[in-house]
């Protein structure tokens, strides 16, 4: 997919002496979106909370791109949201969650992990937050697609690129290439843990949508077993699988 750089636009600060919300919206500076989604105008809002004497502005930088690459970049991230997992979608569930649904709770997963000597939960909060988020652009790649994995890496690396592009490079778009490659490359404990939470939530979605619509997801345990590489992954995946055969044990007496 080609995709162009974001026009940026800025705007001068204003002063006012009574309280007010002034709303501009400026016509010509559109954000970088896919070619599927609505246009928009980036919209900047000057505030004052009620009850104050007198009003300034706060200073804006005179090269605003920082805040226009921002919302640029978190308006592309909204397919994340919108994009529903593929695996749940081919199986019929009705309202299957999305790929930010997936990331959201792999990031919990990560926040109430035991501390373990060397890792860092916060690394791996941030590593499940950004794994996936190349999806925004390519969409959900499963095996049933029957796209090599070298391409798929592919596809993502560069759409992962033009997402960094989109956000104005700088530090915070290197912290993301490099998260995403981490975890890619599966090169940290960090890394290592998270590749185990993706696998543990997918399961655990699997048996939550067992039991909400009476299916039988049985390739989705079937396809994980036994890959797990941490004891915390293999010691939650006991944990799910344990709570499925009792549930299973229960529907069959």
């Amino acid at each position: 997919m080609s995709i162009s750089s974001a026009t940026r636009c800025c705007m001068s600060p204003l002063h006012r002496t009574s309280p007010c919300r002034s709303i501009f919206v400026t016509p010509n500076c559109k954000p970088f979106l896919p070619s599927h989604a609505p246009s928009l105008s980036l919209v900047l809002v000057r505030s004052q909370s009620s009850g104050s004497e007198g009003f300034t502005s706060p200073k804006i930088p005179s090269n605003c791109s920082s805040s226009s690459s921002a919302i640029d970049f978190l308006t592309l991230c909204h397919k994340l949201k919108t994009t529903k997992r593929k695996g749940w979608v081919n199986h019929g569930i009705k309202g299957a969650e999305s790929i930010a649904d997936h990331m959201y709770r792999m990031a919990l997963m990560s926040l109430i992990a035991a501390d373990l000597p060397g890792l860092s939960r916060e690394r791996c909060i941030k590593i499940a937050l950004v794994h996936d988020i190349a999806e925004a652009i390519v969409g959900d790649i499963t095996p049933s697609d029957g796209v090599p994995k070298a391409e798929k890496s592919r596809m993502e690396q560069e759409a992962l690129d033009k997402m960094c592009e989109v956000l104005g490079g700088g530090m915070r778009a290197d912290e993301i290439k490099e998260l995403w490659a981490e975890y890619e490359n599966n090169s940290s404990l960090e890394a290592n843990v998270v590749k185990d939470f993706d696998k543990v939530e997918m399961i655990l979605q699997a048996l939550e949508y067992e039991m909400e619509h009476g299916k039988v997801l049985d390739e989705f345990f079937i396809s994980t077993a036994g890959k797990f590489q941490t004891e915390i992954g293999k010691s939650w995946a006991a944990e799910i699988i344990s709570r499925r055969k009792s549930l299973t044990a229960k529907r069959l007496s």
